[in-house]
C-alpha cells in the first residue's frame, strides 16, 4: 500500500453508508496517550522527539494493525501529500503543518490512523461512515490495549491519563460526529442547535475541526472534557441521546421545507446544479457550498441526476490537494479554480470516467 493508493477511492469518512447516514457523515473516536518516561512535546528537544517517534513507530509496527498498515514519515512528505491526508481526515491540520520528527500509520481501509508526535506523543483514531461510535470505540480500544502491553503510558491514579491539553486529562478520549445540517441552516434553526450543544458542554466546529468554518453545511460535534466520564458512558450518551436528537431536528427541518417551501427548496437544488455544470472557474468553498443542497436533494428524493457515491467523489476530489494529485502537478489558486470547474463539468456531463471506488 502506498500513499497514491489512497487516491483511488473516496475513503471511509465519505462512504455514505451506516446508521443515520442521511444526516450523519461519519463517526470518529480519538484517544490521546503519552509515554510515561518521556517529556511532553511542548518541552521535548528535537532529539527527544525523534526518539519518541522511532520508539512508537516500532511498537506500532509490532501490533496486528502494523502488519498491513501504511507508515508515513510526515517530514518526508511534500505539502500536497500532507494536505491530502488532512482532506481525508487521516491527520489533523496541526499535524500537517507542524515541524520536527512525526509520523502517521494508516490501515488500508482508512478506518484507523495513529498520529505520532501531534500534540501528544500518540493519537489513536478510529473513523467510520454513519453513526457507528460503538464499533469505532471497539477498534480504538483494541489498539490502545495492544499498545498498553508494550508502552508505559503516562497515568495518574486520581486524574487518569495525562495529556498535553488539560481538557483531555482523564480518559483522553475525544468523540466527534460529522453532521450534514442544511435543513436547520436553511430554516435558520442552526443557532438554536449550536446553543443547545454548548449548553451540554459540546464543541461545534467546521469541516476540519477547531478554528474552521462549517463550509458545505458540515458540522463536527464533539465532547469538550473527558475528566470524570467513562468511555462507554460518553459513547452511549452521544449514540443514544445527543446525535439522534440533532438528527431529529434536521429531518424535521427537511420535512418542513418539503411541505411549506418546496419550490424554494427545489430552486436552490437546481440552481446549485446549474452553476456546477457551467462554471468556468470555481473555488473549493463555493463547490462545497453548492454540493450541499444536492446532497440534501438526493437524500430527500428530490434530485436524481447524481447518487451519493458520485457526490462524495466530487466533494473530495475538488479539494485542493486531491485536485492537484489528479492533475499530477502543483497548481496555484487561479489554476485550481479553472481545473476544478473543468473537472466538475466533465464529471457532471458524463464526459469523464468516474474514479475507481473501494468496497
Amino acid at each position: 500500500m502506498t500513499l497514491n493508493d489512497l487516491t483511488q477511492s473516496t475513503g471511509e469518512w465519505l462512504r455514505g453508508t451506516g446508521p443515520m447516514s442521511d444526516v450523519v457523515i461519519s463517526s470518529r473516536v480519538r484517544l490521546a496517550r503519552n509515554i510515561a518516561d518521556s517529556a511532553f512535546l511542548s518541552t521535548a528537544s528535537g532529539s527527544e522527539r525523534t526518539k519518541i517517534h522511532r520508539r512508537l513507530a516500532h511498537e506500532v509496527s509490532e501490533t496486528p494493525m502494523g502488519a498491513t498498515a501504511l507508515v508515513l514519515d510526515m517530514e518526508e512528505l511534500d505539502p500536497i501529500d500532507r494536505d491530502l491526508l488532512v482532506e481525508r481526515h487521516l491527520v489533523s491540520r496541526q499535524h500537517s503543518l507542524a515541524e520536527g520528527s512525526r509520523g502517521v500509520t494508516i490501515t488500508p481501509d482508512e478506518t484507523q490512523a495513529l498520529m505520532i508526535n501531534e500534540e501528544d506523543h500518540l493519537r489513536i483514531q478510529g473513523l467510520r461512515s454513519g453513526l457507528e461510535l460503538g464499533a469505532v470505540w471497539e477498534d480504538v480500544n483494541r489498539i490502545d490495549d495492544e499498545l498498553a502491553k508494550r508502552i508505559p503510558f503516562a497515568f495518574d491514579k486520581q486524574l487518569g491519563y495525562l495529556t498535553a491539553c488539560p481538557t483531555n486529562v482523564g480518559t483522553g478520549i475525544r468523540v466527534s460526529v460529522m453532521l450534514h445540517l442544511p435543513g436547520v441552516k436553511f430554516t435558520k434553526e442552526i443557532e438554536r442547535v449550536a446553543r443547545a450543544a454548548r449548553d451540554l458542554r459540546l464543541a461545534v466546529r467546521g469541516l476540519y475541526g477547531e478554528g474552521t468554518e462549517a463550509v458545505g453545511d458540515l458540522y463536527q460535534v464533539s465532547n469538550q472534557t473527558t475528566l470524570g466520564k467513562s468511555e462507554p458512558e460518553l459513547i452511549r450518551t452521544f449514540s443514544e441521546t445527543i446525535i439522534p436528537k440533532i438528527v431529529e431536528y434536521e429531518r424535521t427541518a427537511r420535512q418542513s421545507l418539503a411541505r411549506r417551501r418546496k419550490h424554494e427548496l427545489d430552486d436552490k437544488i437546481w440552481r446549485a446544479y446549474g452553476v456546477l455544470c457551467n462554471a468556468r472557474t470555481i473555488s473549493s468553498s463555493e463547490t462545497q457550498t453548492l454540493l450541499s443542497p444536492l446532497r440534501m436533494g438526493i437524500q430527500m428524493g428530490r434530485f436524481d441526476r447524481l447518487d451519493i457515491a458520485t457526490l462524495n467523489e466530487l466533494f473530495l476530489y475538488t479539494q485542493p490537494a486531491h485536485l492537484q494529485k489528479l492533475q499530477g502537478k502543483a497548481l496555484d489558486e487561479e489554476q485550481r479554480g479553472v481545473a476544478r470547474a473543468d473537472y466538475l463539468r466533465k464529471r457532471l456531463t458524463g464526459s469523464a470516467p468516474p474514479l475507481p471506488r473501494g468496497d
